[in-house]
């Protein structure tokens, strides 16, 4: 988006409200901006004596300095509509989401334009999929709906800022599932 058609929007009091719908996540809708994990078949080799299944390096882990780390995070329930008003992104690692919690929850991911989100879509996902964001991809907050969310996130640890965020003049709702 040009500079000077972000001024002239940012300078417009009257913008048309901004609607986003949610679509049911899925690997193919959501690789441009990561990885869906969700164990599904035969598990790729039988470990522990052949009594545990490993679905083996289901997604990409990317950091540009710095190491993994887990932690868990306790997400307050979120109700409709909602109202996107911010995104951020992390230029120097990417960040995996997995529920333990048996909450539905939002991704609102979008494009990159110089710096600025564009084009967001929003994912409904299920307490059984988990997410992989890739590095520098803008998203929305942890947004479990229906209940709250406990999840473990996967993500860097390292020094330097490992967060930017984008507040829009004009935010987007999600009004239904």
């Amino acid at each position: 988006m040009r500079a000077d058609f972000r001024a002239a929007v940012k300078g417009n009091a009257f913008l048309m409200p901004r609607r986003l719908k949610a679509v049911p996540l899925s690997a193919r809708a959501f690789a441009r901006y990561g990885d869906v994990i969700i164990p599904s078949g035969k598990p790729d080799k039988m470990i522990n004596q052949g009594l545990c299944g490993r679905y083996h390096d289901l997604a990409r882990l990317d950091f540009t300095e710095g190491r993994a780390g887990i932690s868990f995070f306790d997400a307050q329930e979120r109700h409709l509509p909602l109202v996107v008003d911010m995104m951020e992104r992390h230029p120097q690692g990417s960040q995996a989401f997995i529920p333990v919690s048996r909450s539905r929850y939002l991704i609102v991911v979008a494009d990159d334009d110089d710096g600025v989100p564009t084009n967001p879509c929003a994912f409904l996902a299920d307490y059984e999929q988990s997410v992989n964001l890739h590095r520098n991809v803008w998203h929305g907050v942890l947004t479990p709906v229906g209940a709250p969310g406990r999840f473990v996130v996967v993500d860097r640890i390292g020094d330097g800022a490992n967060l930017e965020e984008y507040w829009f003049d004009a935010p987007y709702t999600i009004d239904a599932l």
